[in-house]
């Protein structure tokens, strides 16, 4: 019954209705990105991804904190850490976050004092890198990201986050209190107006704070180029539902009894846990929102893993190379794996795989802007060649045993002979060449004529 709702679903978003013009056309393609969340969350794998940060998260807060009052004591400022420690647990309700930031604050002190100047600081940082990893992890998988970073990289970027984290928010929070306890900024406060807009910054402020913690993560945790309105959209998204959801779920745990008769004085303990789910949840939603944003044409394909037969391989092959061969050879925009995309109407994923195995066979070259030129001269590159690289793509299976079988191999070898026989001498330079043909006019056409 699923299999069919969602199939109903998936014909009204992106069926003939969606491409009409009009208001109902356009309110289906921008109702299409909300339907892809939901249906991706729906599958499961990003509720384990989930699942799996919240272990990742037990096990780093207090190693973190730890970490941070390491980084921050000299400065005297480690006590800023309680309230956004606070912010986090507040929506399990206010004794129990209170209870549990009092808790980690305690913990994470003493651990903090033990290690500072000692071997486990280094400890501490190295479990802190293989979580941070994790996190990371799960942002590639939702980015469709194949290749994390290298290690003397994530070595390199993580130790400084680390470091300059902890330093930076403890400096805003107090550049921030000493504004608002300056002599000047108390007397403009007390005008009406300003005191008005100042009760409503203080109430806008934690949403304003989340939406910069998303965006700050979408682009800089996944191992490719996030451009910053993808990642602003599915920040503001993200920090939306993070103030709803916190307040539906704060009235859950007022308003049932359940847990605590179930679990007693554990309550408060597995609220926390359902929280850290949500607050997971919430974020990996975000950021798959903000990947649909920058990549609109994965809306579909969701993260299904993209199978293309052996005649589309051939086709995204030959058609790649065109276009960038009748760039090379006319001038303008030179093309991306994106722009590729787009055009030809792919995943991208699709258009990159293909673009990296014609670099590994020397036919083009992805320049640092990620645009493809021709690695050689087009006239030297045969139409045969191109065909091989794509018919020749390991699908990462053992191989099958070559069993002869006389009648399907005179077969096999007479399909080979031909095309080879038909593109012997034909080159990239003669398609880009080629004029194009007129239009054809059917016989009922001239007849209306």
């Amino acid at each position: 019954m699923w299999t069919r709702i969602w199939a109903f679903l998936d014909r009204c978003f992106f069926g003939a209705a969606s491409a009409r013009p009009g208001t109902l056309g356009f309110a289906l393609r921008v109702l299409r990105y909300p339907y892809a969340v939901v249906r991706d969350l729906s599958r499961g794998e990003i509720n384990l991804r989930a699942m799996g940060l919240v272990y990742t998260t037990l096990l780093s807060l207090i190693p973190l904190l730890a970490f941070s009052f390491a980084i921050v004591k000299v400065f005297g400022g480690y006590r800023d850490f309680q309230p956004i420690v606070y912010e986090f647990f507040r929506p399990v309700g206010d004794a129990a976050a209170t209870e549990l930031s009092n808790r980690v604050m305690q913990f994470a002190s003493h651990v903090s004092s033990g290690v500072v100047g000692s071997v486990g600081l280094a400890l501490l940082a190295w479990t802190l890198i293989g979580t941070i990893k994790k996190v990371e992890d799960s942002f590639n998988f939702v980015w469709h990201v194949e290749q994390p970073r290298s290690f003397a990289r994530r070595l390199a970027e993580y130790s400084t986050l680390l470091v300059a984290g902890p330093l930076l928010l403890v400096g805003f929070v107090g550049l921030t209190h000493a504004a608002l306890g300056s002599a000047p900024m108390q007397e403009v406060v007390r005008l009406p107006l300003l005191h008005r807009l100042r009760g409503t910054g203080i109430a806008l402020a934690p949403y304003a704070m989340v939406t910069a913690f998303f965006t700050a993560l979408y682009m800089m945790v996944p191992n490719t180029r996030v451009h910053w309105r993808a990642a602003l959209i599915g920040a503001l998204v993200g920090g939306v539902l993070w103030a709803a959801v916190g307040k539906m779920f704060t009235a859950f745990v007022v308003y049932s009894t359940r847990l605590t008769i179930v679990y007693a004085g554990f309550a408060f303990m597995v609220a926390a846990l359902l929280w850290t789910y949500f607050g997971w949840l919430i974020l990996l939603a975000g950021a798959q929102l903000s990947f649909y944003v920058q990549n609109p044409a994965y809306l579909r394909l969701g993260l299904q893993q993209l199978r293309l037969s052996s005649v589309e391989l051939e086709q995204l092959a030959l058609r790649l190379m065109y276009f960038v061969g009748r760039t090379h050879v006319a001038g303008g925009r030179l093309w991306s794996v994106n722009r590729l995309a787009n055009e030809l109407g792919l995943p991208g994923i699709a258009v990159a795989q293909m673009a990296t195995a014609l670099e590994r066979a020397g036919l083009v070259i992805v320049t640092e802007e990620d645009e493809l030129v021709p690695a050689r001269d087009i006239g030297g590159i045969g139409v045969n060649e191109i065909l091989d690289i794509a018919r020749n793509q390991r699908s990462g299976h053992v191989a099958p045993r070559n069993v002869p079988v006389p009648p399907v191999d005179r077969v096999l070898a007479g399909l080979e002979e031909a095309r080879r026989s038909r593109c012997a001498e034909l080159t990239l330079r003669d398609l880009v060449d080629e004029v194009p043909r007129p239009t054809l006019i059917s016989p009922r056409q001239t007849s209306l004529r």
